[in-house]
């Protein structure tokens, strides 16, 4: 089961140093072993990806990316052809942005990496969520509710910008659900409900705990990807990891739907 990690890997991002304890974390406790691989942003633009032949794509934190084309690039992949995505913090913005210039027709940019730019899907918060925790209120029914098994959660950030709540409706009425929302209302959750697994958190799941245990929505993609997959774990390089291959956990056990939704064939799937 191969998932391709989407980012520019740097040990100065916490959350990229997190993934090889992550993935060891989901052998010993969840018995899925993840074949994983690192894909440059600027490798993402390209057919040097490969990413249609992933049976996951998790797009880490770590922006301004540096390719914002091969980050949109790769959430337009997962999308279009139903392979099972995880974006976190600027995984969460890239996804937002893919969907809003494919599917909604906006002519809109990121405000970090285009701040020159007339109309704006991403903006910067009014604070700063860098290094702080908040609540996150779930939508009832959700994927992300189901995954959390509670209403509400408290999750770690690192991130200083976000939705613009100016284009909050068009972006739901072309079938995406914000289904995690602050106290103040904004958005903190994203999910695709035709898609079999499409989820975008701004907070970041991967800097949750000490790194012992996957955070539930990590689980949850892991899980999706298995189910995907449709075979037994195999061993494979993650990261720096040599690791026993292991039995996997039942999706639904991680409030994971398998059902393709309509839409989702992309050219090169």
């Amino acid at each position: 089961m191969r998932i391709a990690l989407v980012g520019d890997r740097s040990p100065g991002v916490r959350s990229h140093v997190r993934v090889p304890s992550l993935l060891e974390a989901l052998r010993r406790r969840d018995g899925v072993v993840l074949d994983a691989y690192w894909v440059p942003t600027a490798d993402a633009a390209s057919d040097a990806g490969g990413l249609e032949r992933f049976d996951g794509i998790w797009m880490l934190p770590g922006s301004p990316y540096l390719s914002e084309e091969g980050a949109v690039a790769a959430a337009r992949t997962a999308r279009e052809c139903g392979i099972p995505f995880l974006g976190t913090c600027g995984g969460f913005h890239h996804m937002l942005l893919e969907y809003a210039r494919n599917v909604c027709g906006l002519d809109v940019a990121h405000a970090e990496n285009e701040p020159g730019a007339r109309e704006f899907l991403l903006t910067p918060l009014e604070c700063s969520l860098a290094g702080h925790e908040g609540l996150v209120r779930l939508s009832p029914g959700s994927l992300i509710e189901r995954i959390m098994g509670a209403g509400t959660t408290v999750e770690v950030y690192n991130c200083s910008y976000g939705l613009n709540p100016l284009y909050e409706r068009v972006l739901e009425e072309h079938g995406l659900e914000f289904s995690g929302h602050a106290g103040d209302g904004a958005v903190r959750v994203a999910e695709l409900p035709s898609h079999p697994f499409f989820l975008a958190t701004l907070f970041q799941p991967e800097l949750s705990g000490d790194g012992g245990r996957a955070h539930p929505v990590i689980a949850a993609f892991a899980a999706a990807v298995a189910a995907r997959a449709g075979r037994a774990a195999r061993v494979g390089p993650v990261s720096a990891l040599d690791t026993p291959a292991g039995a996997r956990r039942p999706a639904a056990e991680l409030g994971v739907t398998t059902t393709e939704g309509p839409g989702l064939a992309g050219a090169g799937c």
